[in-house]
């Protein structure tokens, strides 16, 4: 397994685990139809488009046969109005390979990017009843606003978390 920068040849293989994983992340939390709804072709597309957007960082965790199994972005959204700070967007992860430290190399490579864009902060996105905020809670995030969102018309709850100290999430995991 390697971690890698992700190329726009990669948009497809992302795209797989996009629609594959929120099947299985969000099974019982977001609305049947629309997860069923999801295509690898329209998850294909918007993929070529992120990685039209210069601002976007993305990267993959690949098999040694090139399979992509996971993936992360950070970027700064538009509503995020803190100096010096940037968001991680999104980091999924195919459920067969959760559990094995994946995930936490995922996020150390993209504090090892945050840090390398002189950013101190970063916010994460995570709607209220999915375990990965327990996850990104373990490497120091703390709770800083909640919202709501909409996604298949049912209104879910969303938790805002903030790293205060890109260094000491990146010292935590080191270890």
């Amino acid at each position: 397994m390697q971690i890698r920068r992700a190329t726009k040849e990669d948009a497809a293989g992302i795209a797989k685990v996009h629609v594959d994983s929120w099947r299985t992340t969000y099974q019982g939390i977001i609305p049947n139809d629309f997860l069923d709804k999801l295509s690898y072709e329209q998850r294909t597309k918007l993929w070529v488009e992120n990685f039209a957007q210069t601002n976007n960082y993305i990267i993959v965790a690949d098999t040694s046969e090139g399979k992509i199994i996971g993936f992360a972005t950070g970027s700064k959204r538009e509503t995020n109005a803190v100096p010096n700070s940037s968001d991680l967007t999104s980091i999924y992860l195919l459920e067969e390979y959760q559990g094995h430290g994946i995930g936490k190399e995922l996020l150390k490579h993209m504090f090892l990017h945050f840090k390398s864009q002189g950013i101190e902060r970063v916010f994460v996105d995570v709607l209220t009843e999915n375990k990965t905020r327990h996850f990104y809670e373990y490497y120091g995030a703390k709770l800083y606003n909640t919202t709501q969102i909409k996604i298949g018309g049912k209104l879910l709850d969303e938790l805002i978390y903030e790293w205060e100290n890109v260094d000491a999430v990146l010292e935590k995991l080191q270890k």
